[in-house]
């Protein structure tokens, strides 16, 4: 299960994001009960994250782009420091008590231009610090539980650090803890980075990547769904703070114990995928994920009891992460090489870019119909959109086959793998 870690430079890489994460996390709670205080408004906290995550839609595919041209060791060293001034200037505001809501709006678009950078960029860099192929899979699963580990512990620890001292110490450890990543980043042993003389300007480049991308069923399937997942089912997590106090009766503790929750839930998606050795059936999990995502928000959004919330979340947590995990599994599977930072520019755009807007979105319709049916809207719609997807299955299967046969994929299916297969990556698995 941990087969990745052997390798020198992904082992450094695990070790500095596990610290930088938690002080993420620490932030994300930190960042979404400062502006409840501060406002008393749920479209502002949607607003917020509008503009955290907008850029990524925006700024996503010139990313992909410059994340094939350029070294990527290097774009994710400049990232990184730039997020860490960023979480030093807000730590600065709030312990100062001098933060208003435009400094917020402000900082939070600053980091999100950052975002559309450093995802894309970091999405294709891993694929360079696992030798082994055969390990790439593993390596995805391993950076999913990360994730979630850092999801599971960053708002329970946040919880009680805001209750004790407030947010402000919150923002301080996030910026501290992106010197573990950086550190990391620096040293590394990566191989020279050889420009390729470039024949094609950037706009064609970015053409030819989304050509690639969206005429081609399966890749373009993927991207949709993501697309639909992220719009419609990741608010869930920007009305977590007025559930937690207007319904629930709670404080910060009780927001850090519900995306604890969901963080335990995740975690366990991504050990459920962890030991799978290649993409196939994927697709049919990407579905039975999508239902239980659905399923598991319309339970919680009729819940007022912490308890039965708390199980909910599970639920929310797991499907989420499987979901999401498995469809860049199947994109790192069946993806070029040389298009890679492009493709994963688009699964960005998709995963982050969307999110913003269905933030707004929901937020705007939660100040006037309550966050309970504005997440059970969430957790129906989740599962309609998937039907499209689940209807085509069949179809898309038969289309990528011939890149099973490339990779050598097939023979391993057919030796009984099929079982054991889900999560993996580019030049060795199966099936959306």
């Amino acid at each position: 299960m941990f087969r990745a870690l052997s390798h020198k430079n992904y082992r450094l890489f695990f070790m500095g994001q596990g610290v930088s994460l938690v002080g993420t996390w620490m932030e994300r709670i930190a960042m979404s009960w400062l502006v409840y205080r501060l406002t008393d408004s749920v479209f502002l906290l949607g607003m917020v994250s509008f503009c955290s995550l907008a850029p990524s839609f925006i700024l996503g595919p010139f990313a992909g782009v410059i994340s094939d041209r350029f070294d990527r060791h290097r774009i994710l060293v400049v990232t990184q420091a730039s997020f860490m001034l960023q979480a030093a200037a807000v730590a600065a505001l709030v312990l100062t008590d001098t933060i208003r809501i435009w400094h917020i709006l402000a900082l939070s678009t600053f980091m999100g231009i950052v975002n559309a950078f450093d995802t894309s960029t970091r999405q294709a860099f891993v694929i360079e610090l696992v030798e082994d192929r055969d390990d790439l899979s593993n390596a995805i699963a391993l950076n999913s539980s990360l994730f979630n580990v850092a999801r599971l512990v960053g708002p329970s620890i946040a919880g009680v650090i805001i209750a004790a001292v407030g947010e402000g110490a919150c923002f301080l450890i996030n910026a501290l803890s992106y010197m573990a990543v950086i550190g990391s980043l620096l040293l590394m042993r990566t191989k020279p980075f050889v420009p390729v003389k470039q024949h094609r300007k950037v706009w064609q480049q970015l053409q030819d990547g989304f050509r690639y991308t969206f005429r081609f069923p399966p890749i373009r399937a993927i991207i949709l769904v993501v697309a639909s997942m992220s719009l419609i089912g990741m608010p869930f997590s920007v009305l977590m703070p007025a559930f937690a106090r207007d319904i629930l009766g709670g404080n910060a503790n009780t927001l850090g114990f519900l995306m604890g929750a969901s963080g335990i839930g995740a975690l366990t998606g991504a050990l459920y995928l962890a030991p799978r050795k290649s993409a196939v059936g994927l697709g049919k999990v990407i579905v039975a994920a999508a239902v239980i995502f659905g399923l598991g928000l319309i339970a919680f959004s009729f819940s007022t009891i912490l308890w039965v919330s708390l199980l909910c979340m599970l639920f929310v947590g797991f499907g989420m992460i499987v979901q999401m995990a498995s469809c860049n599994t199947i994109l790192q599977t069946i993806v070029e090489d040389d298009k890679r930072g492009r493709v994963m520019s688009f699964y960005s755009m998709a995963s982050l870019g969307m999110g913003p807007f269905g933030s707004l979105l929901a937020g705007a319709i939660a100040e006037r119909i309550g966050v309970g049916y504005t997440l059970l809207g969430c957790g129906i719609l989740i599962m309609l959109t998937i039907v499209p997807f689940a209807l085509q299955l069949s179809r898309l299967r038969e289309m990528v086959r011939p890149i099973y046969q490339r990779l050598g994929i097939l023979p391993e299916i057919a030796s009984g793998l099929q079982a054991a297969n889900n999560l993996t990556v580019p030049g060795k698995e199966g099936s959306p």
